[in-house]
C-alpha cells in the first residue's frame, strides 16, 4: 500500500488494536480498542526517572555529544540563560544515548509494548520533553494531532507511543490532551497552525479539528505511563506553573511494518521539510525519508524484518 489512508484490516474476532497475550485485562484490552489509550499507573521507578534527568541536565550542559540527536530550544531566551534547563525544551532522536535509550529498554515498559506490536519491536522514535513556563506567548503548546501524520511506515495498529510522566503533569503544567476513539478515524491533514508568532518547528496540527469531540485531561504522576495509537488525536496544554514539565517518550513500531511512499498524501510536505532540515544540519546533497529512519530506529526485543 502506498496511500497513508490506508488502514489495516481488522483482525477476526474481538480485539483489532491489541494481540492475544496474558498482559492485558479484557477490560484493559477494551477499554484501549473503544478510547485509543491505556494509562497504566506507577509503571517506571523513581529511581531510572531521577536517572534520565540527570542524563538530560548533562546534555543541556553540553557534557554530552551525541550523534543526530536534536536539541529543541527557545531562541528567545538564549541570550539570557545560554544552553540550560531554562531553554532546552526537547531532547529528539536520543538513541544514541545509552542512558536515556535505556528507556525505550526497560522490560517493564516493553512488556506492554508487546500487546500491541507483537515480540519483535523497534524503537523508532524518542523524545524527552521539558515543558517551559509559559504563560502569555504560548510557545510550547503543541496543537491536536496524530503521530501517523509523522510516520512513513504501516499499519498503524503496530505502532504505539509509550509517554511517561517524570513528575505530575496536571491541566496547570500542561499535562497531554486526548480526543478519546479518535483513533478508529482517518490520517487527516496537518500543516502548521495559523497562530502568530507561536509556532514552533515540525509542531504541525490538524487542519480541520472539531473543536465539538470531547476531551479528556490526562492528569498524571511521577512514573505513570499512558500508551497510545498513533491516529489517536492529541495535544498539550500550556504550562502556567514556574517549574518544568518533564515526560520521556518512545514511539515503538513492529519491525515486521513496512515503509511506504508518503509522495501524492497528505504527508508529502512533511517529507519535503524533514529532508530539507537533515541536508542542511548534515550537509548532505540528498537524502531519502527511509535513510532518516533507518538511522533512528532501534531494534529492542526479537528480531529486525522489514523497518
Amino acid at each position: 500500500p502506498t496511500s497513508a489512508q490506508v488502514s489495516a484490516v481488522p483482525q477476526l474476532g474481538r480485539f483489532r488494536y491489541t494481540l492475544d497475550n496474558n498482559v492485558l485485562t479484557t477490560e484493559q484490552r477494551q477499554f484501549y480498542e473503544d478510547n485509543g489509550y491505556l494509562l497504566i499507573k506507577k509503571l517506571v521507578s523513581d529511581e531510572d526517572i531521577e536517572r534520565f534527568r540527570k542524563e538530560f541536565m548533562r546534555i543541556c550542559k553540553k557534557e554530552v555529544k551525541l550523534p543526530g540527536v536534536m536539541i529543541m530550544k527557545n531562541e528567545s531566551l538564549r541570550s539570557q540563560y545560554g544552553q540550560s534547563e531554562e531553554v532546552v525544551n526537547k531532547v529528539q532522536d536520543f538513541q544514541e544515548d545509552e542512558e536515556l535509550f535505556r528507556y525505550c529498554t526497560l522490560p517493564e515498559v516493553l512488556k506492554y509494548v508487546e500487546c500491541f506490536t507483537g515480540p519483535n519491536i523497534m524503537a523508532m522514535h524518542t523524545m524527552l520533553i521539558n515543558k517551559l513556563p509559559d504563560t502569555d506567548k504560548q510557545t510550547f503548546l503543541h496543537p491536536m494531532h496524530q503521530d501517523l501524520h509523522y510516520f512513513p511506515f504501516r499499519p498503524a495498529d503496530r505502532i504505539v507511543c509509550s509517554w511517561t510522566a517524570m513528575e505530575r503533569a496536571d491541566q496547570d503544567n500542561g499535562c497531554l490532551v486526548v480526543q478519546p476513539g479518535t483513533h478508529k478515524e482517518t490520517l487527516k491533514p496537518h500543516d502548521y497552525p495559523k497562530w502568530e508568532g507561536k509556532v514552533n518547528k515540525l509542531f504541525h496540527g490538524l487542519l480541520d479539528e472539531d473543536k465539538k469531540s470531547p476531551r479528556v485531561h490526562l492528569v498524571m504522576e511521577k512514573g505513570d505511563t499512558v500508551f497510545f495509537h498513533p491516529l489517536l488525536i492529541h495535544g498539550s496544554g500550556i504550562n502556567k506553573t514556574s517549574g518544568f514539565r518533564k515526560s520521556i517518550s518512545c514511539h515503538f513500531a513492529s519491525s515486521e511494518c513496512h515503509y511506504i511512499d508518503v509522495k501524492n498524501t497528505t504527508q508529502e510536505h512533511l517529507e519535503k521539510e524533514l529532508k530539507e532540515m537533515v541536508r542542511k544540519k548534515y550537509d548532505m546533497t540528498s537524502v531519502e525519508l527511509r535513510d532518516i529512519w533507518n538511522f533512528r530506529a532501534r531494534l529492542v526485543q526479537g528480531e529486525r524484518i522489514n523497518l
